[in-house]
């Protein structure tokens, strides 16, 4: 029985890594970062600066090193109409030392559809470029395996067969999305809608230089809040992703309860990722801070190895505020 648990870990580690190199990473609370899920998002805030952390880590159960991703971002208004953001991103794969880095500046352009500019469309770009690098000496293959009476080993020693052009890649990357929303503040329900497309020149990628080329990925994310009465307000929400063959749907239901007027809520949630993980969220808000954690249990095939267990995320995000006299509606919280 131990014997055939490390194979299916061996299976399922083979399979994770090489989804790492082809695909990017995903994240249960997207829309904590905001410039990573839509560059129209950039400045679509209540305040005039904002900051954001995010980590996660995930497959520890069946890794044995966790994937992890690191997000720092920044964001402002301009004016009311440009908004100026740059994100940079650290994603690290497994015990082969796969990593990923990313600086990414955007910028958004919001127009008003209403006289009361309540209704308004945003758009917006981003373009920086990505680093991805593998460390060689931390992989093994099947031509360094050693069978013996133990059951067999891999001698590090022994050459690999394998020929890598390089072991680190730098490219130009390209993003743009736009956004719709009604910011009505006295109305009851306040929707939104967004799509995103990421990668747009397909940079290519390879270690190996066979021009293979990073897919396109294709977004949508759409909701509302809606309030309930004045201390409790919910936000139903989908967020829909693919990237080739790789398909993502969430499903949520988020819920504010109010303490002190608009600026100090808790915050509580689940969501459902389709196939692969449902997740649940604790958090709060408090003046200029707002802090999420989110574990995700793991509902999918791999939950024989993981025992349930998925990933830790937390969120945090800072935003300074400044008086205006003429405000520019934000969008709701997503």
């Amino acid at each position: 029985m131990n014997q055939i648990k490390k194979i299916f870990l061996l299976c399922v580690g083979i399979s994770a890594a090489h989804t790492s190199i082809s695909q990017d990473f995903h994240l249960s609370q997207y829309d904590a970062a905001a410039l990573n899920t839509n560059p129209a998002l950039t400045g679509m805030f209540e305040g005039k600066h904002r900051i954001s952390l995010h980590y996660r880590t995930q497959w520890s159960a069946v890794a044995s090193k966790p994937f992890t991703t690191g997000l720092l971002s920044y964001d402002n208004r301009i004016n009311n109409k440009w908004s100026f953001g740059i994100q940079a991103v650290n994603y690290r794969a497994g015990a082969g030392a796969y990593n990923a880095a990313q600086i990414l500046p955007s910028l958004s352009y919001s127009i008003p559809l209403s006289k009361n500019k309540f209704h308004r469309l945003t758009l917006g770009v981003a373009a920086g470029a990505f680093h991805k690098t593998f460390d060689q000496n931390a992989l093994t293959w099947g031509a360094q395996y050693e069978a013996t009476a133990q059951g067999g080993h891999f001698n590090t020693g022994m050459s690999s067969g394998e020929t890598f052009q390089n072991s680190s890649v730098i490219r130009p990357d390209f993003n743009a999305g736009f956004l719709y929303f009604f910011s009505a503040p006295g109305a009851r329900v306040n929707p939104f809608i967004g799509g995103s497309a990421f990668h747009l020149s397909q940079p290519e990628e390879s270690f190996l230089g066979t021009g293979n080329r990073l897919p396109m990925r294709f977004l949508g994310h759409a909701g509302a809040r809606i309030g309930i009465s004045e201390r409790f307000s919910v936000i139903p929400k989908v967020y829909y992703q693919h990237q080739e063959e790789a398909i993502e749907l969430t499903f949520a239901a988020m819920a504010h309860y109010y303490l002190k007027g608009p600026d100090a809520f808790l915050i509580g949630g689940f969501t459902y990722r389709n196939q692969d993980a449902a997740i649940v969220e604790i958090g709060g808000k408090w003046a200029s801070w707002q802090a999420r954690l989110s574990y995700d249990f793991n509902v999918s095939t791999l939950k024989v190895a993981s025992n349930g267990r998925g990933a830790t995320e937390i969120s945090i995000t800072y935003i300074l505020f400044k008086t205006e006299t003429n405000p520019i509606p934000t969008c709701p919280r997503l």
